[in-house]
């Protein structure tokens, strides 16, 4: 049988509100994810996505002798 936790588990493990839990369940960025009437019922042992709200920072490394 397989293990289940709650978006206010998941909120808590992962240190999310829980509505961005909910809208990252939402916007399918959580696999094997199953929503039930008002419940979403995520894996146990699923990784925290990686948040696409920010990018990718670049190294800045030699950009004083490039001026």
């Amino acid at each position: 049988m397989f293990e289940y936790m709650t978006v206010q588990e998941a909120a808590k493990e992962w240190r999310l509100s829980e509505r961005r839990v909910q809208k990252l369940c939402a916007e399918n960025r959580i696999d094997g994810v199953v929503h039930l009437s008002r419940v979403w019922l995520i894996p146990k042992g699923t990784e925290k996505p990686i948040d696409a709200r920010r990018k990718k920072r670049r190294d800045r490394i030699g950009t004083d002798s490039d001026m």
